[in-house]
């Protein structure tokens, strides 16, 4: 069970992204409104995973072959299984949920939206320089949902006066700090070349799998 969770983690997110969108249409009054704007953004990265890994899929051979240029253990170094399992899941959901029990804190809910929307810097520049594409995967609910349920939150926070400019400091601080946690420092503390967690083959590849092994057997030769 522990192993299927580690490999379909993504696709058990889309089966929660659909409870809460019912949970949204016909209970959504239990929550503020802050809170439901909140809980949106965290069903946005449900969805950025789910690009990301399942549909059209093809993050871990980006990540490992396009991005770190690794050619030998691409298939666990230096994102693996069991590290993206936990921060996209662990890690992440925790801080993506805090916010919705806590929404008094705004600099809380600033850093969540932050967060999301500082996806743009990789998914939307670096990930399509090294492509040479104008699309990967991520890059969509970045643009599509993270942006503008970000912008909303932004706007009604403002709208609202529900915190000054030292929120929005913090906020965004706290954003960056929170992807070092999420991300680097696990890939950097979980990374190993003979790790016993890699991908399947099933998970490596996905969106424009020919350009990426093109790049792959080019370097190697």
């Amino acid at each position: 069970m522990i192993d299927y969770c580690r490999h379909h983690w993504y696709n058990i997110g889309g089966i929660l992204f659909i409870a809460l969108s019912f949970f949204l249409a016909f209970r959504n009054s239990a929550l503020s409104r802050i809170q439901v704007i909140l809980l949106s953004s965290f069903m946005g990265m449900l969805v950025h995973q789910m690009e990301e890994y399942a549909w059209p899929g093809g993050f871990p051979s980006m990540a490992n072959i396009l991005m770190c240029r690794e050619r030998e253990a691409y298939d666990r170094y230096p994102f693996n299984a069991n590290q993206c399992w936990i921060s996209n899941v662990f890690l992440t959901y925790t801080f993506y949920l805090l916010p919705v029990f806590f929404p008094n804190l705004i600099w809380l809910g600033l850093a969540q939206v932050f967060a999301g929307m500082l996806q743009i810097i990789s998914h939307g520049f670096l990930m399509n320089i090294k492509l040479r594409s104008f699309y990967n995967p991520g890059m969509g609910a970045t643009i599509l949902l993270q942006w503008p349920i970000g912008i909303y939150y932004i706007y009604y926070v403002n709208a609202h006066k529900l915190a000054g400019q030292s929120a929005y400091l913090i906020g965004m601080a706290a954003a960056v700090a929170a992807l070092c946690v999420l991300f680097f420092i696990p890939i950097l503390l979980m990374r190993d070349r003979k790790s016993a967690y890699p991908f399947h083959e099933e998970e490596l590849y996905g969106f424009a799998e020919r350009k990426i092994k093109a790049m792959q057997h080019e370097r190697k030769v």
